[in-house]
């Protein structure tokens, strides 16, 4: 992902866009192996369990309302606020 990201960001990026980020699909998820193969490398890239089948839909919108409480309290890092 970091080499496919460098080549994004040399060759692929316009003037005035942001810098490319990568999404891992994948069918689970280890916080740990994320971690760990992820160390070090400043691209911005994420890691999340993709799911073969849609949940019901009030598990659906249970998640979609945890994750936007979750980005709601969530300290900004990146600087621009």
């Amino acid at each position: 992902m970091n080499l496919y990201l460098n080549y994004a960001k040399e060759h692929l990026t316009e003037p005035g866009e942001n810098e490319p980020v990568g999404l891992i699909l994948c069918s689970e998820k280890s916080d740990t192996v994320v971690r760990y193969a992820m160390g070090g490398i400043n691209a911005k890239v994420f890691a999340s369990k993709y799911l073969t089948d849609l949940p019901a839909e009030d598990e659906l919108r249970a998640a979609i309302e945890r994750t936007r409480q979750a980005l709601a309290t969530r300290p900004e890092t990146n600087g621009n606020n």
